[in-house]
């Protein structure tokens, strides 16, 4: 019997593969509606509604410490705990309430990105490679044994939506075979070295901002990181101007530019300088080297490609992001 913990989309797959396999869930705890998108409506998260849609019991309890809920997961009798992205603590009772214990699938290598956003804070800082840790869970932050993992490579250009798709299903698939080993006592736990430990903190609004001075490797990385949400973003004559997509160049002009070709000093290489206007790229100077932005959102726009966002809004090399 298992109690599932799980609020947004990056749980569901590990939810549903429970489901679909021999394994049984009692009940489904998932985190308060909240409201949600442009017009605020209250409206199910992820994890609630594929409950609801297999005829799963779903428990939104506000606060985990309120003794009523102790009394209801105790009222399933759990084997085993599930938390694949809950988005609270467990408190010490709870972890302890499951016969066996509670599982954790973790979107990271561990010990490294213990925490919130440990998908977001890999690609930021630039890593090659992540994946997903099952784990035996304890009153600390991500620090408990590792009984599994799993790693995936991070693509030059892969943003963090496409890299949480892909250690969901994983995740989802490295959770089961877990439970299996559990079952048949051939799995065996790993301390996790806390020396090597590192932390994701969640990701806050301010972070978006785009600092010309960093390296175009850099920035890409936090447009990368920060996809979907919050965003990187800059100024152009005052308003703000989201950052969807971008691509690394090297020095050269690009042949399609409206700078002449070849001709790299035609604007000064000042960090957040347009340097070039190609017909599906805008090129910024950074901190070091170029930088191609692909893909933009004017404020109160939808998302568009550059050649539409140039439609609207001719630019000239010279113009430079910022404040």
């Amino acid at each position: 019997m298992i109690v599932f913990f799980g609020t947004p989309q990056f749980a569901v797959p590990t939810l549903e593969a429970l489901i679909a396999s021999r394994h049984r869930v009692a009940l489904v705890v998932t985190q308060p509606d909240r409201r949600r998108g442009r017009g605020q409506k209250v409206t199910d998260a992820p994890v609630k509604a594929a409950a609801l849609e297999h005829g799963i019991p779903v428990y939104q309890p506000e606060r985990l410490r309120e003794p009523a809920v102790t009394g209801v997961l105790r009222q399933h009798e759990p084997d085993v705990g599930v938390v694949a992205a809950y988005g609270k603590l467990i408190p010490a009772d709870l972890l302890r309430l499951p016969r066996r214990g509670m599982l954790n699938v973790h979107a990271s290598l561990l010990p490294k990105y213990r925490g919130a956003a440990p998908v977001h804070r890999a690609i930021i800082n630039g890593e090659k490679e992540t994946g997903v840790t099952i784990m035996q869970m304890v009153e600390a932050l991500d620090a408990g044994d590792m009984l599994a993992k799993t790693a995936l490579p991070i693509g030059a250009d892969a943003t963090s939506d496409e890299i949480e798709r892909a250690l969901a299903q994983s995740g989802a698939r490295l959770l089961l075979d877990t439970l299996d080993r559990l079952d048949s006592g051939t799995i065996r736990a790993t301390p996790q070295d806390e020396a090597s430990s590192t932390y994701a903190a969640r990701l806050t609004k301010e972070e978006g901002v785009v600092d010309w001075t960093l390296s175009a490797q850099q920035i890409h990385n936090r447009v990368r990181g920060l996809y979907p949400w919050p965003h990187a973003y800059s100024f152009l004559d005052g308003a703000r101007l989201v950052i969807l997509k971008t691509r690394l160049d090297d020095l050269r002009v690009h042949p399609d530019a409206d700078t002449p070709a070849g001709d790299a000093t035609a604007v000064d290489d000042v960090p957040g300088t347009v340097v070039a206007i190609g017909r599906d790229a805008i090129t910024v100077a950074t901190g070091d080297g170029r930088i191609l932005i692909t893909e933009m959102q004017p404020e109160g726009r939808r998302p568009m490609a550059v050649r539409d966002y140039l439609a609207g809004r001719p630019l000239q090399p010279g113009v430079k992001f910022g404040p």
